[in-house]
Formats: structure tokens, C-alpha cells, sequence
């Protein structure tokens, strides 16, 4: 079985397992975000628990 090409470039394991996202809507039309909005978004997040088991099977680990 493969892996899925987008998810290994969008997803990666922390040590414990976890998988990392990045935050959506940080890459154009940042003019009308506020400084808030835009720092907030640059920081990375985890994937919910409800969607960990799809990626974890595009990911085959």
C-alpha cells in the first residue's frame, strides 16, 4: 500500500504519536486579517481525534 503524496507533505508525527497540521488561510489575502489572526495561524496544530485514523491511513504508519 502506498502512501498518499499530499497527506506525507501536510502531515507529520510528533514523538508521542500525534499528528501536526498547519493552520489553513495563512498564505494570501492576509491585508484584512488582523496581527492577532495572522500569528495565530502561523503556529502549527494537532489533527482531531475524529479524523486521526483517515489520515493515519493515508499516511500507512
Amino acid at each position: 500500500m502506498k502512501t498518499n503524496a499530499a497527506a506525507k507533505k501536510r502531515f507529520t508525527f510528533t514523538g508521542t504519536g500525534k499528528i501536526k497540521r498547519q493552520h489553513a488561510y495563512h498564505s494570501h489575502i492576509l491585508t484584512k486579517k488582523t496581527k492577532k489572526q495572522k500569528r495565530n495561524l502561523c503556529y502549527s496544530g494537532t489533527v482531531s481525534h475524529a479524523d486521526e485514523a483517515k489520515i493515519k491511513n493515508l499516511l500507512v504508519k
